[in-house]
């Protein structure tokens, strides 16, 4: 099948000859004739496999033109840099359209994105705590929605905002389409589905945990973590075919930190992206890597999410994910739109129960390659890697308190005061010694 044999119009159609796709990927193909129904869609399928443009081919296919200023179409992502995303797939979409698209994240001023909001949109991308912002102080108007779409909904969850999404789930009109894509379906996402979807169709192109064909998946076993600096300086090094690469860490000082051992060998060559990073920061880094002015970018699983780079050739799992789907939205980054890629995992022994995890995911294992010969296995311990000693805590039992009396003690006579009145003939004597009188009254 090619897009040609889609049900496309002729503006579609050229958008599509001029980015280069001939054939749609599965999750293409299954999406399109169930969006186009109108039935509420749960698309399930494996990050790289082209989820973004299976729900906005069909969407696109529907919309027609409006003279409301309005948004009629939503689309709800977990991060700032899937909004972007979103946002330059639509318009390459739309080339050959008159559709106006928006995109609202936080990080920036919200001044800027009322201004841009109370014009005319005909489709708004945003994560949901600024859209939340947004329709509360009455900037946007959500009451001519006919199209939701959530993708990756269990990010948002986990990015903390539930509270936000329900609440713009709330503020929808009641007669709309729902489509939610995304590459894991958690328990409390089809809980939602239950909620507020209206009998969704199930979609899925592969199973979650089905490791991508085109990904050659490595691990290295490795002492602590400066034994795997060690280890990713000499890949750099040698290998010529890392021309674009992820490095993921599991936090954002580690990311600093691999980031502070590797510049200096690499000057010029890296990048680091994380949530404490500026907005323009990070935006800036992705493009120098796209680019190809950065080797390679190290990174939190900021990134791990729908962010399309082009040509990853290889993914570096620096920590082993604690969640098996963080695993596989990692190496999904590589290995996309049917090229080959290589996800290298470094695993502690602490770090062995993930990897156990993720292999009964996939359920495959992963091959463990030699430690290389040349590359010497640190002695060095980071604070974190240091072992602990637990003093057992003696519980010192006090004396109890002798009893005593009140907290003040009684003044001495002389500084005593008596409230009393004293009579004029009384404070005569006491001073004279004798009674004084005035003298007799005139008569």
């Amino acid at each position: 099948m090619t897009f040609n044999d889609l049900n496309l119009n002729t503006a579609l159609r050229n958008a599509i000859a001029d980015l280069g796709f001939t054939e749609p990927s599965t999750i293409q193909q299954k999406a399109f004739s169930v969006v186009m129904s109108g039935a509420d869609v749960c698309g399930i399928a494996q990050t790289g496999t082209g989820k973004t443009i299976a729900y906005l081919l069909p969407c696109l296919r529907l919309w027609k033109f409006t003279k409301s200023n309005d948004p009629e179409m939503l689309i709800l992502v977990p991060t700032r840099e899937l909004v972007a995303q979103v946002v330059e797939a639509v318009k390459s979409l739309t080339t050959y359209m008159n559709v106006v698209t928006v995109g609202v994240y936080g990080g920036v001023n919200i001044n800027t994105q009322k201004l841009a909001v109370e014009t005319k949109v005909d489709i708004l991308v945003a994560t949901p705590g600024r859209l939340f912002d947004l329709a509360m102080n009455g900037s946007v108007k959500l009451k001519s929605i006919k199209r939701l779409v959530i993708d990756e909904v269990d990010e948002m969850l986990n990015l903390g905002f539930r509270t936000q999404l329900k609440s713009i789930l709330d503020l929808l009109p009641a007669k709309r389409q729902n489509l939610l894509f995304s590459a894991t379906l958690i328990p409390e996402v089809e809980s939602l589905m239950q909620e507020y979807f209206n009998n969704p169709v199930k979609i899925e192109a592969a199973p979650s945990g089905t490791a991508l064909e085109n990904i050659e998946q490595q691990v290295y076993v490795a002492a602590n973590f400066h034994s795997k600096v060690n280890l990713l300086k000499s890949l750099l090094a040698t290998d010529s075919g890392m021309t674009k690469v992820l490095v993921f860490t599991g936090s954002k000082k580690l990311a600093d930190e691999l980031f502070a051992e590797l510049e200096p060998l690499f000057p010029e060559q890296a990048g680091v992206i994380h949530s404490n990073k500026e907005q323009n920061h990070r935006f800036n880094t992705v493009k120098q890597l796209q680019e190809g002015n950065y080797r390679f970018i190290i990174a939190t699983d900021i990134v791990s999410r729908g962010i399309d780079i082009h040509n990853i050739t290889h993914v570096i799992n620096f920590d082993t994910p604690d969640d098996p789907e963080n695993y596989m939205h990692r190496i999904g980054r590589t290995g996309r739109a049917a090229r080959r890629g290589i996800a290298i995992t470094m695993v502690t022994e602490k770090e062995m129960p993930s990897l156990e995890n993720i292999q009964e995911l996939m359920n495959m294992d992963v091959p463990v390659l030699n430690w290389p010969e040349d590359v010497a296995i640190s002695t060095v311990l980071t604070e974190d890697e240091m072992p602990k000693v637990y003093m057992k805590e003696i519980q010192v039992k006090l004396p109890k308190k002798e009893e005593v009396g009140p907290a003040f003690h009684v003044k001495s006579a002389k500084n005593s005061k008596v409230n009393f009145t004293m009579s004029r003939k009384d404070k005569m004597m006491k001073k004279y010694g004798k009674p004084k009188t005035r003298g007799q009254k005139k008569k």
